[in-house]
């Protein structure tokens, strides 16, 4: 957009005298009005003119700008706690694992911030913006530089490739190969991935590991919250069967709500006894009509999670004949006395 400077000489003291007469704003505040004011009196076809134009001119730099830009994506878990966000920096998987080792090497009482700290230019996202962005990575547009899931309770890195999709490794395995990636000092950019992309070779984790994750249109609503049959304990986790009321290719992105196949999903969502909360993800066991099945997740957001536990606590009141609290209670009780949890169906 092309500007114009104006420069106004005016005696100081002529400058002093109208400073202190105006009140509540600068002189230089005040003619910028009376300049906005004079504007506003050009004929109406002259001022939506030249408004039309600078709008204009406004969204290209907006669009060049957003073109140009260059960001990674980070969906972060660490202490519990969830966290997407992007940062605006040009990092490839290479440039995040070095900031990852750094991270991990530094003394917890020395570090008392989280991984996202690392990033002095990161701001926190939706997970609906953060599946956006990965979506957009894949089609390889050059602005989205590098997707990552990186679970620091886990211990797991999870990095997209263009081509092969998610590939997983165990963060120790990424921190070692960023060691070795960085230990001379002069080596180029290619032969520091060489050695990177070496030290990983046969290291990568298996999808049968970990579950792939779904994401599809919208996400769960109260009235698509119900369960059915047995609350399953499975280890400090409470297990809960969700009937599939809701349309889930909406919500999962799955293709069951169709005549051209017979596949339908199996939902369960879990609550964890120690955290005592919703756990983040529901398990989806896609069901095909031969028979077969594959195994993922969908991530829950901080919403969903608020919505599935009144329904929690409302299903087990039912079916268990006690609170989720009376739940986590017996099960501490049992597990100090070495015993396993077994609720009493009614």
């Amino acid at each position: 957009m092309s500007s114009r400077e104006v420069v106004i000489w005016i005696d100081k003291r002529w400058y002093d005298a109208l400073s202190k007469y105006l009140k509540g704003e600068t002189l230089e505040e005040h003619l910028e009005e009376v300049i906005d004011q004079m504007c506003n009196q050009l004929p109406e076809q002259e001022y939506e003119r030249i408004s039309a134009l600078i709008w204009q001119e406004q969204q290209e730099t907006k669009q060049a700008q957003e073109a140009s830009r260059r960001f990674a994506v980070f969906h972060v878990t660490e202490a519990g706690s969830s966290t997407y966000f992007v940062a605006e920096e040009n990092l490839d998987m290479l440039q995040a694992a070095c900031r990852l080792r750094s991270y991990c090497r530094k003394p917890p009482e020395k570090s008392p911030m989280r991984f996202t700290g690392m990033f002095s230019r990161g701001e926190k996202i939706s997970r609906e913006q953060f599946d956006a962005f990965v979506a957009e990575r894949l089609d390889n547009t050059g602005r989205v530089t590098g997707a990552f899931d990186i679970d620091m309770d886990k211990g797991r890195f999870d990095a997209l490739h263009i081509m092969d999709g998610w590939q997983c490794f165990r963060i120790q395995d990424i921190s070692t190969a960023a060691y070795y990636a960085s230990k001379k000092t002069f080596a180029s950019q290619d032969e520091r991935w060489k050695v990177f992309l070496d030290r990983l070779d046969g290291k990568q984790l298996t999808q049968e590991i970990e579950p792939g994750y779904l994401s599809g249109s919208r996400t769960l609503r109260a009235e698509d919250i119900s369960f059915s049959d047995e609350v399953m304990e499975n280890g400090n986790l409470l297990n809960f069967y969700m009937d599939v009321i809701f349309d889930p290719d909406k919500v999962f992105g799955t293709h069951v709500c169709t005549a051209e196949n017979d596949d339908y999903v199996n939902v369960y969502a879990d609550y964890d006894m120690d955290a005592r909360r919703v756990c983040e993800t529901l398990d989806v066991c896609l069901v095909h009509g031969d028979g077969s099945e594959q195994n993922y997740k969908y991530r829950l957001t901080e919403e969903e999670q608020a919505l599935l536990l009144p329904k929690m606590e409302d299903y087990c009141q039912q079916r268990l004949g006690c609170s989720l609290e009376e739940c986590c209670a017996r099960y501490l009780n049992e597990q100090q006395s070495g015993e396993d949890l077994q609720p009493t169906m009614v």
